[in-house]
């Protein structure tokens, strides 16, 4: 149950109990009341007809049911009647109610009988209309509840759907503050505040992060190239090809926190075109240096599939894509599933489907966290998964962002790590 009915079921309830005890207080009241009123007129009824029968000498039972000694006298009065006082006895019978009066004349019981009829007729209105005002009361309850249940509801999902905007990277999203100082008050304005201000610190802190990152690359830049250029006027020798791996393993680093700040500051604007999805993995592996259609490949091992319907190497569905930023998101998935994918000369396969084409290794497969939160900057996930930066799967990512595309990680149900890239079709307008 949403909390919006919870709050009007938990008025309507305490409307409801409340009209009860109401009702209930009123209905004894006013049978307490009937019931001395009734006791009052039985008791004058039986003066009256006692002080005729002492003149008369008889009774008459057409006058309020009165009788010597009658049979049907309950037996309470009869009982009290040795002790010489009138007494008073209500019979609430659902039927028939009736009240009496006696009092003993010598060694008789004088007694009157009236009925209650009217009285009950009464109480049974009264009754309806307590059960009317409170039913309409609980309704009104209800829908008082149904109303502000609904304001904070709205509230709360609108404060939920911000929090799930920040966690989807929107740092700017924000709850709107009521303007009204009265309206600013309250546990939700304080929520509402809260996560505001959590926003924009975690806002600022990864602004100040991404500065850093785009400084240091920044910064690193140009004394690379000058300790690149150098390296390249070393002797040839196993040392300078060290020193050289090392270089170029830093400039590419280098190159891949630039892009990364880039990707931050979504400076990158797409050059979309409609491309046959087949034939342009096809042009993207033979770049890569990747012989599409081998089972073993001149680059240890990858194989390329397309599965259209058409048969392999086809060329495949149109998609609306910047060929540039695909290549880039493929040779970062490519690189990640060999660096990942456990032995060396394991098939990576590379199968395009429609609009969408996946990359698979059959290593251990994404870690839990990885295929739950993402990838991570800096962290590989697991020691298993080799040595690296983290950058690969954030660039594709990023990248893949740029182009409208959407990259969906699993892990395959016999092993290894799957990556699908679903691209938008030929006839999807959207960046």
């Amino acid at each position: 149950m949403s909390l919006r009915w919870k709050i009007a079921v938990l008025l309507a309830s305490g409307c409801a109990l409340v009209a009860v005890t109401i009702g209930l207080l009123i209905h004894h009241a006013r049978m307490e009341q009937l019931s001395s009123s009734a006791r009052a007129g039985a008791v004058a009824q039986l003066v009256r007809v006692r002080q005729l029968y002492e003149l008369t000498g008889r009774v008459d039972p057409a006058d309020n049911g009165a009788a010597l000694d009658s049979p049907r006298l309950p037996a309470a009065l009869r009982a009290s009647a040795p002790s010489g006082r009138r007494n008073t006895y209500l019979d609430l019978d659902e039927r028939r109610p009736v009240v009496w009066a006696a009092r003993p004349v010598g060694s008789h019981v004088l007694s009157v009988r009236e009925p209650l009829d009217a009285e009950r007729d009464e109480v049974a209105a009264l009754d309806r209309e307590l059960v009317a005002s409170g039913a309409v009361v609980v309704g009104l309850a209800a829908l008082g509840g149904v109303g502000l249940a609904s304001r904070l509801s709205r509230d709360l999902r609108t404060a939920a759907a911000t929090a799930r905007r920040i966690s989807r990277g929107e740092l700017d999203a924000r709850i709107a503050m009521p303007s009204s100082p009265r309206a600013s008050g309250g546990e939700v304005a304080e929520l509402a505040s809260a996560v505001n201000t959590m926003a924009a610190s975690l806002q600022q802190r990864i602004e100040a992060e991404q500065r850093f990152t785009a400084d240091v690359a920044h910064e690193l830049r140009t004394p690379l190239t000058g300790l690149h250029t150098a390296a390249g006027l070393l002797p040839e020798g196993r040392p300078t090809e060290l020193v050289r791996d090392r270089v170029a393993a830093l400039c590419r680093l280098t190159e891949d926190l630039l892009e990364v700040a880039r990707l931050d500051a979504k400076a990158e604007r797409p050059d979309l075109d409609v491309h046959p999805l087949g034939l342009l993995t096809d042009g993207i592996l033979r770049r890569a240096g990747f012989a599409a259609g081998a089972t073993r490949p001149r680059a240890e091992g990858i194989h390329d599939g397309v599965d259209d319907g058409t048969g392999d190497n086809a060329p495949g569905e149109l998609v609306r894509t910047d060929a540039r930023r695909l290549e880039r998101v493929l040779v970062n998935l490519l690189a990640n599933a060999r660096r990942h994918g456990g032995d060396p000369v394991e098939v990576v396969e590379v199968t395009v489907t429609g609009t969408s084409l996946t990359v698979r290794d059959h290593g251990p497969g994404f870690p839990e966290h990885v295929l739950r939160d993402g990838p991570q900057r800096f962290v590989t996930g697991a020691a298993e998964r080799g040595q690296g930066t983290g950058l690969g799967l954030t660039i594709a990512l990023g990248q893949a962002r740029v182009i409208g595309a959407q990259i969906v990680l699993r892990n395959a149900d016999e092993g290894g790590a799957m990556a699908t890239v679903v691209l938008p079709g030929a006839h999807d307008e959207r960046p």
